[in-house]
């Protein structure tokens, strides 16, 4: 058995992979500024048990080499080689994973990817983010940064904004939930509106909803489809909060499909499936990788 967390800014939720399916655990409140406190509800959920290991699912990019994880919205393992502080402390094998890189493997194993060899996952949440998954496997790369397709200065003026990771016109600052609404502030000479709400005029074919979406389109559809040419991907899933409206993903998809080099004769950007639980479940499928029966 492989024990399986979600470690989330406010929540942990956990799981038991007994390799063919997940028993959920329940959850507990992320205690994100006291170490102890967060070894404490991790501990809890061990109990009694002796699983093979403990595999995190975690909100930041962890470096492959060193161990150490940037974790900006948990400031008690921010910087933190967590993994050997977890093993030294509970006495089991851990491996700590960036979320959008469980996202990817849970959907290549598990989900809408089952069955393709290369599969780039992406997420269109709050921000940009996404993971790659080649013959079964992750790829971390240098850092742990493979996957992170929304950095990088690829939007230029007058679309170009500030990006937090101190670039301007990354992907990020327009692709996700906050940056459509950026764009369309920016594009309609300052209305503000939720995402949801410019999703909806979109539907219902309001023009300057369905411009700014457009633009949206256009901006997001070239990089994924370079992403795609790069690295082979026969299968793009897509979570996060925009993914669940799958009328806008397939329209994403058809603009993605005229950009690649190679035409697929199906969808390829697809909703993911695995839902909530891709943390949970890509965790242990990398735990499953690390650690056979």
């Amino acid at each position: 058995m492989i024990l399986s967390f979600d470690i989330g800014g406010s929540r942990i939720r956990a799981g038991l992979w007994d390799g063919q399916a997940m028993e959920r655990l329940g959850e507990a409140e992320t205690p994100a500024g006291d170490l102890d406190a967060f070894v404490r509800v991790i501990g809890g959920f061990v109990g009694d048990r002796r699983p093979r290991g403990l595999a995190l699912s975690v909100p930041g990019v962890v470096d492959p080499e060193t161990g150490a994880g940037k974790v900006a919205n948990i400031p008690c393992i921010d910087g933190l080689t967590l993994g050997p502080a977890l093993t030294e402390r509970l006495a089991l094998p851990v491996l700590v994973l960036n979320d959008a890189d469980c996202f990817a493997l849970a959907e290549a194993r598990l989900g809408a990817a089952r069955g393709h060899r290369n599969v780039f996952g992406i997420i269109l949440g709050t921000g940009v983010g996404g993971g790659l998954v080649i013959d079964g496997r992750l790829v971390t790369g240098a850092g742990g940064y493979a996957g992170e397709w929304g950095h990088g200065p690829v939007i230029h003026a007058p679309h170009a904004l500030p990006c937090g990771c101190g670039q301007v016109g990354c992907l990020d600052t327009i692709g996700g939930a906050r940056g459509m609404e950026r764009l369309h502030h920016a594009r309609s000479g300052g209305e503000a509106l939720h995402t949801r709400d410019i999703v909806a005029r979109w539907r219902a074919g309001e023009p300057g909803a369905t411009a700014t979406l457009e633009l949206w389109r256009d901006l997001v559809a070239g990089p994924l489809a370079m992403v795609v040419n790069t690295v082979g991907a026969t299968l793009v899933p897509a979570g996060g909060g925009l993914s669940n409206d799958h009328a806008l993903i397939g329209w994403l998809d058809q603009a993605v499909r005229d950009c690649v080099l190679r035409r697929p004769p199906g969808p390829l950007v697809v909703p993911a499936t695995c839902g909530p639980d891709a943390g949970i479940l890509g965790a242990a499928q990398a735990g499953e990788l690390a650690w056979p029966a």
